[in-house]
């Protein structure tokens, strides 16, 4: 099947069960999607176990798309660049060490944390899995992505400094997450998991980390350059579109991080472009377009998850270790954000929030997808899918209880 009759397939998919979530379901946007996806998928399986093979057909389109290059060379770019363009600077920098705290200590906990609790709980599982592969396991599975809780965030009226707070944390840890996620198979790479250098992992951080937010101020600042000579919303919305597909194929050349150049680049032109380099006009078909492109880009991304599903081969013992990996994740991320919050002087509240409203998604899966071929690849690929999951289902089914409830504690 050629590119275009797969792109056509994905679309409509997309636009259908999007159609029934609005109309039947009514379940925040990439949850309700990504259960049709799941059901749809499902019963493909169980048709199969009745003379119905449309799961080889099924399977035949799902595996020409390779979604962690997708996901990590195309659509990453826009997703994190739509996020940060809304992103309130001033808003931000008041809360600017707590969100970095969170997005760079509180990753990196995670990862430690899980990646130590997961080898002796695959141990017990039957899974002979490496160290250095369950600190993989734990980089690509510490990064939020909290999408569908930002719309309830939104939707039900949530206080403007936790608004600010998981926004400012999602985008900075997806980058900050796909760089610890590089580092670390670099390092194994190189190494073989053994005689890792200190100073190797903190110059391998410095110049993905801080090299691709750098080059994204620089791109982000010679696009604010041209928007403000000119008054045409055409054309500036195709030079923003320049920036984030120019710019993120310029930091991958460059061996720099390309969702830490989105943020930097998505961040000043959604605040000093916004307000110095476009009229009214261009604000408003720029917010438009980037909208829906996000959107766009958000449901094809949870249909193609779903849909996965399809390829994968669950073990038993697989199985057993990715149910009790749920628990590892959800303490990990609870004891990573405690840290930050309580020297800040927020209370248990707010912890409960921020561990709740941490969904796991597509940067988890794409990560687990780009693990090179060997014996641990498919097993690690079905624990992470497991997980995202019950991220997106439950943890997202109920998100806005969580914040409701935090709203009439608070208020």
């Amino acid at each position: 099947m050629g590119l275009f009759h797969v792109l056509a397939v994905v679309l409509t998919l997309a636009a259908v069960f999007s159609y029934i979530n609005v109309r039947f379901l009514k379940f925040p946007r990439v949850v309700g999607v990504m259960t049709i996806a799941l059901l749809a998928s499902l019963a493909i399986i169980l048709a199969s176990h009745f003379g119905l093979d449309l799961r080889s057909s099924a399977s035949e389109i799902i595996a020409s798309i390779p979604l962690e290059h997708t996901l990590l060379h195309g659509m990453l770019s826009f997703l994190v660049f739509a996020g940060a363009l809304h992103v309130n600077l001033a808003d931000l920098l008041e809360q600017k060490w707590m969100v970095l705290g969170l997005a760079s200590v509180g990753v990196i906990l995670s990862t430690v944390i899980v990646g130590i609790f997961s080898y002796f709980v695959f141990a017990l599982a039957g899974l002979s899995i490496p160290f250095v592969y369950c600190m993989l396991f734990g980089a690509l599975i510490s990064p939020t992505d909290p999408v569908s809780v930002m719309a309830i965030m939104k939707k039900i009226g949530a206080r403007p400094d936790v608004e600010v707070l998981i926004t400012g944390e999602s985008l900075l840890n997806d980058g900050v997450g796909v760089v610890i996620f590089s580092i670390l198979c670099t390092l194994v790479e190189q190494t073989h998991g053994s005689g890792l250098s200190a100073g190797m992992v903190l110059q391998l951080f410095a110049r993905e980390a801080l090299g691709g937010f750098t080059l994204g101020i620089v791109a982000g600042a010679l696009a604010f350059l041209m928007l403000r000579s000119i008054d045409s919303y055409e054309t500036e919305i195709m030079i923003t579109l320049a920036l984030v597909t120019g710019g993120y194929a310029l930091a991958e050349v460059l061996h720099v991080s390309g969702p830490m150049a989105m943020v930097g680049a998505g961040i000043l032109i959604g605040n000093h472009g916004r307000r110095l380099a476009m009229s009214y006009n261009t604000r408003q078909h720029l917010d438009d377009f980037w909208s829906v492109t996000d959107e766009l880009m958000n449901v094809v991304l949870f249909v193609l998850i779903g849909l996965e599903i399809l390829l994968l081969h669950i073990k038993p013992s697989v199985m057993i270790a990715a149910i009790c990996a749920i628990p590892v994740v959800l303490a990990a991320r609870m004891i990573s954000v405690s840290a930050p919050l309580v020297i800040a002087g927020f209370d248990s509240s707010m912890v409960k929030l921020l561990t709740w409203t941490g969904l796991r998604g597509g940067i988890s899966v794409a990560l687990a997808l780009s693990l090179p071929s060997g014996p641990y690849r498919e097993s690690i690929i079905t624990i992470t899918y497991t997980v995202v999951i019950f991220s997106i289902m439950v943890q997202g089914l109920t998100a806005e209880q969580v914040i409701s409830r935090f709203r009439s504690q608070d208020a």
